[in-house]
Parts: structure tokens; sequence; C-alpha cells
């Protein structure tokens, strides 16, 4: 039987480098993403290479640097932040990706660097609860900050300023290609005009329940969180208008005895094929350059990577340079 994409992917950086370990530690966020992760990369790729993943989390930064430190690592591959992958390179704590084995040149080169690849990438999106809004509906980002028109509380991701920040330039009539650097003062003064209408989700599962039950009616949202209400049968709108790209990497912290095996993993997940199939299962987009042709054409045309032309470019670089800075004024600013 011929070969699949994903199976040479794993197959060959298995070869290239002879033996391995025979088991390796993968961890991430948890919940439906991580069980995505599971199904359609970890058991493949035991499949082909025997290399057992074992799964672990939640990813932990302080955890990682931690390990990184006392030369204890015990984590072979982390799904992680790509601003902070890119800072986390920077300070030496993560090995150099083997790109020898790891084909970047199939991958969004939005989404490469040299200690970190992405794992998949998604946009942050205006949704809403349909029944709430029994006249106008929303379709802007300047709508979210509109209590007026559109009354009810709002939800944002409690534990990341990139995305939000932005929203709300965004909505105060900056033009996407005049966001940076960030105009942080500007920000939070728009924030500021709906403080008290916001209701903080913590997790993806959380922010689903709060714009299911309509206790939020309205906010901003991870795209897949969405796409996985849309598939159970609720009625949810969504705006793409501006929607605002982020995206998950895949590292190796420093230090690592399974540095081949890990090499390996992250070759095999970011294949056409594994990233083609992940796609599918959680609505976030695929970061190899050849998982288009390899997904039904309808699927697709709901991903983030099907909607460039109203995309806004979240810049990584930038929130690794600042994100410690504005993570402080973020969480003061919550806390007031």
């Amino acid at each position: 039987m011929k070969k699949t994409l994903f199976a040479l992917a794993a197959a060959s950086a298995v070869m290239a480098h002879g033996a391995m370990a025979q088991e390796m530690v993968f961890t991430s966020w948890g919940g439906t993403t991580q069980d995505a992760q599971a199904a359609h990369w970890a058991t493949p790729f035991t499949e082909k290479s025997g290399i057992s993943v074992v799964p672990d989390g939640p990813t932990d930064y302080g955890k990682i640097k931690a390990m990184v430190e006392a030369n204890a690592v015990n984590w072979d591959v982390v799904d992680v932040e790509y601003d902070w992958a890119l800072q986390a390179g920077q300070q030496g704590l993560l090995e150099p990706l083997d790109f020898a084995v790891i084909d970047k040149t199939k991958l969004d080169p939005r989404f490469v660097s040299d200690f970190a690849v992405g794992s998949f990438y998604y946009s942050f999106v205006l949704g809403w609860n349909p029944a709430n809004f029994t006249e106008a509906q929303p379709a802007t980002l300047s709508d979210l900050f509109d209590t007026a028109k559109f009354p009810g509380k709002r939800t944002f991701y409690k534990w990341s300023a990139p995305g939000v920040i932005e929203a709300a330039l965004l909505a105060d009539g900056v033009a996407p290609e005049a966001l940076y650097p960030l105009d942080l003062d500007r920000a939070f003064a728009k924030l500021d005009t709906i403080k008290a209408d916001i209701i903080w989700w913590e997790g993806g599962a959380q922010s689903q329940q709060l714009l299911a039950s309509g206790e939020a009616p309205i906010g901003f949202f991870w795209n897949g969180r969405l796409a996985a209400l849309a598939a159970d049968g609720m009625p949810v709108g969504i705006s793409w208008d501006q929607n605002i790209t982020a995206a998950d990497a895949l590292v190796v912290p420093k230090g690592t005895s399974n540095k081949d095996a890990a090499m390996a993993f992250i070759a095999a997940a970011t294949s056409a094929e594994g990233q083609a199939v992940f796609a599918a299962a959680t609505g976030y987009a695929p970061v190899n350059l050849g998982s288009a042709d390899l997904m039904d054409p309808a699927v697709r045309a709901t991903l983030p990577d099907a909607q460039t032309a109203v995309q806004v470019n979240a810049d990584m670089a930038y929130w690794a340079a600042n994100r410690d800075e504005i993570g402080n004024r973020w969480y003061a600013w919550q806390a007031q």
C-alpha cells in the first residue's frame, strides 16, 4: 500500500537519525484541541514510527523555564503561543529546530522561526448569539463596543492581551496598517468604555457556555469554538470582518534527551496531511501550504485561511518584544 504523506514525514525523519527513544512527551493546553492533536498527530505518529507519545499538560511557561534552568527537562514537544515561542527562543530556553527533518519550505512563513513552527493558526472573531439580537445583528468590531445598539455583557479572553488590544484600536478607527506600534493608551481608553460590561472567559469551553446561555451574548472568540457550536446545531453569528490572526507553535525545550524524536514528531504534525485532518476536526487553519488541496473545499471555506482578504495579522515579533510589559499593564487594568 502506498504510504501517505503523513507516514512519509514521520518515517523519513526517523530513518534520517537512526534509533530513537521509544517514548516522548507532548504537552499542550488540554481540552478538545489536545484531544484532536492526540487523535490526528500523536496516534498516527506512533503507528508509523513506533515512538509512543505520552500526553501532558497544561502548557506552563514557568515550568518550561524551571525545567531548562534545572537541566531537568521532561517535556519533549510543547504547544505554546507563537509570540512566547519567539521570546523564549531569544532567551535560550528552546532547541533550534532541525530543518533537515522539518520541511519549513512547505509551511506558512508567517509562522516559522529558528526555534518554532506553527502548530495551527486561528482568528479572533466577533461572535454573537442571534437569539439575543432580534433586530439588527452585529457585524463589525465597532459593534462589539456599542452597548447602546447591542446591549448586554461582552466576553473576552482573560489571559491574553494579543488580539483584544488590536480589536479595541480597530474599533476606535485605527487602520490595520497603522496598528503597530500599538497605542496602548488609546486601546485601554477604548476598553474602559465597556469595562463594566465585560465577562472574562478563561478557556474555550467557558467562552462557548457564556455565548450559548446568553449570559454574554456577544464577544471576541477563537473561531474554532464558534465553529464547534455551529456544528452542534446552535445558531451562531460570526463576522470575519477584521478577523485577527494568532498562532500556536510547536517548540522543543532546551536540554531534552529526546530531541530526535521531538523533531520527527514536529515534522509529522506539520505535514500536509497531519495539518489537514487536524484543521478539519477543529476549525483552525493549517500551517502547511499543501493542506488545502487535501481538504473538502466546503470545510476549508470555513477556516481562517479562507478569510485573508479581511484579515489582520497580529505582529507576533512585536508581541514577543513587548509581551511582558503589555501583560503587566493588561492584568493591572483588569484588577482596577
